[in-house]
């Protein structure tokens, strides 16, 4: 009795499972030339994902919004709490004709990020554990690029007491016309929690999307010093003490790429590579070499903010000269989903 041989076949999610990275090397580079070039969630590799933003979602949060780019989805929400300057150890008053200096929102630790990876966000994030290494380290990546960046002013977060308002008819008449002055009594501190509720690759963008979107949504009510009670009030939003925003400067965008090399372990100068914009879980997991680049085309200039490069020697000046024109494509695609 003749047995019809049977061709053992798989199917991509099983091939991609067994052999992760001859998958995705087989997408790059097809057999046929005429093929163009993908990855295998079917983008090219200098395409990244559409953003979509939703503000003012949390309904008990200064500033709130919601960040997705493919399937990383990131809540953020803003909210402000009084610190009193006695309650600072190394507060220092303000000289009068001062302006508010940036080193006072890092002095006084008046933004304070944190980043949550939610259970179910992605297989490898279980629940009860303590915070993992890469939620602290996009904590701090946040941290640094809020001041880096000098996102904020810190004119913003001052709560001041007039004097003025306190004194007496003698009091004003032994002035002799002497020009009021303000004391700042507290300030406005900014715990910016940013919460993963799905996790596919590329946290730090979509993580500072987040951010930058729930800051520009971030309105802060009129606070003041009340002298009796000694201690700082707020007051409901009225139409003679609205509701403040914040003076965000300027419009800084991440953008991160990783690089793929045909053989898993290239040398340097050898070998073909790809470069893969907004790489996704299985992508950064194949990739050695990963770079950032943060820029700003505000005022119709692109200005690189900051770069930060890991791993990997495959990029280089001519490379990363490429890179900032991907970048800028990004800043824009970011700007118009805002508007």
């Amino acid at each position: 009795m003749a047995t019809a041989s049977r061709s053992l076949t798989l199917s991509s999610a099983t091939f991609a499972k067994l052999t992760p990275h001859p998958f995705l090397l087989a997408n790059l580079q097809p057999p046929d030339s005429s093929t163009p070039s993908a990855r295998t969630n079917g983008r090219q590799p200098r395409q990244a994902r559409p953003y979509s933003v939703n503000t003012s979602s949390l309904s008990h949060a200064h500033g709130s919004a919601v960040v997705r780019s493919g399937d990383t989805t990131v809540i953020c929400g803003v909210r402000g709490e009084t610190l009193l300057t006695s309650q600072i150890p190394n507060y220092r008053v303000p000289q009068p004709g001062d302006t508010a200096s940036n080193d006072e929102l890092r002095d006084y630790d008046l933004i304070v990020p944190n980043v949550e990876l939610a259970t179910g966000c992605a297989p490898n994030f279980l629940p009860g554990v303590p915070p993992t290494t890469l939620a602290q380290t996009l904590s701090t990546r946040l941290f640094s690029l809020l001041h880096s960046s000098k996102l904020l002013n810190a004119g913003d977060l001052r709560i001041y007491h007039n004097k003025a308002e306190t004194r007496d008819d003698d009091e004003m008449e032994e002035d002799n016309g002497e020009e009021a002055t303000k004391e700042v009594k507290a300030y406005w501190v900014l715990y910016v929690d940013v919460l993963f509720v799905s996790f596919d690759g590329n946290p730090f963008d979509v993580a500072w999307a987040a951010v930058l979107a729930a800051l520009r949504d971030t309105r802060l009510p009129y606070a003041y010093w009340d002298v009796d009670r000694e201690m700082v009030l707020c007051s409901r939003p009225t139409t003679a003490k609205p509701t403040t925003p914040l003076n965000i400067r300027g419009l800084p965008v991440a953008c991160t790429a990783a690089v793929f090399t045909a053989k898993e372990r290239q040398k340097r100068g050898g070998g073909q590579y790809w470069v893969l914009v907004d790489p996704d879980r299985l992508e950064e997991t194949l990739c050695d070499e990963t770079v950032t680049m943060v820029v700003d085309n505000t005022n119709g200039e692109l200005k690189v903010l900051t770069i930060s490069k890991n791993g990997g020697t495959v990029v280089g000046p001519a490379l990363m000269k490429e890179f900032a024109n991907v970048a800028a494509a990004r800043w824009k695609e970011f700007r118009a989903v805002l508007q």
